[in-house]
């Protein structure tokens, strides 16, 4: 179940399905934009999540809609086309930012492992969820049935209409694309956040956890490009390890 908690009266946005220190910001606790008036909020608000943690460095990729993944180290500087971080390291936290597009939290409680998943329709037909699962599992002696996972605030399919060529895409991805879209009006709308968990459950997972927020709907909580007109405001997805 999903829940909101404040840092310093802001709101962020958490599941009690993940065991380990995770949220989702809003618009209240923006880090990520590329408007220039706003770099000193952004720092600011950096700190505070800092602050909260009990950490000195959040590590975030260039995200480009890829379904390529990266282990988060202290010690590395950038992490170009990347689209999923793993991460290992206690004394760091990584995050991931949004503004319609799927994240996806993972966390293995037992190997006390998590990662986060940039989920928009491209990384969703690359399977990119699946593809930080598996890499989880392969390097790092996961086991699916200790993995969780949180699907955050993103684009519902009462908002997300895509055209053939992408419906075709996502389709491909799952056995069954049954109750994942809709036809209305000659238009097909589709359910990213259930593909992507029709995905996760497909690797073997059954602790998920799927956010009713849609971004578009909820424009007063959440950040959407399709509704703000391409913004470059991002709320994020921020992880950090067990001690």
């Amino acid at each position: 179940m999903f829940y909101f908690e404040e840092i310093n009266g802001k709101k962020i946005l958490k599941s009690d399905i993940i065991k380990t220190e995770h949220f989702f910001t809003t618009r209240e606790i923006c880090i990520q934009t590329k408007e220039k008036s706003l770099k000193e909020h952004t720092e600011y608000n950096k700190k505070l999540i800092c602050d909260y943690l009990g950490i000195n460095k959040l590590i975030s990729p260039n995200q480009t809609h890829t379904s390529h993944i990266e282990i988060a180290s202290s010690n590395k500087v950038s992490y170009p086309d990347t689209d999923g971080l793993i991460t290992t390291e206690k004394d760091i936290a990584i995050y991931l930012n949004f503004a319609d597009c799927t994240p996806v939290i993972l966390y293995d409680e037992k190997e006390n492992i998590g990662a986060i998943s940039h989920a928009g329709w491209r990384g969703t037909a690359g399977k990119i969820a699946t593809k930080t699962i598996e890499k989880m599992i392969k390097e790092y002696n996961c086991k699916s049935q200790n993995i969780s996972a949180a699907i955050g605030p993103a684009i519902s399919m009462c908002c997300y209409n895509v055209g053939e060529d992408v419906f075709r895409q996502l389709k491909s991805t799952v056995s069954d694309f049954n109750r994942l879209y809709e036809i209305r009006n000659g238009s097909i709308f589709v359910d990213l956040k259930n593909i992507n968990k029709r995905q996760i459950e497909e690797c073997g997972i059954e602790k998920i956890d799927i956010c009713p927020y849609c971004t578009c709907c909820n424009n007063d909580l959440f950040f959407s490009y399709r509704k703000e007109n391409a913004t470059t405001n991002r709320h994020s997805a921020i992880l950090k390890l067990n001690n």
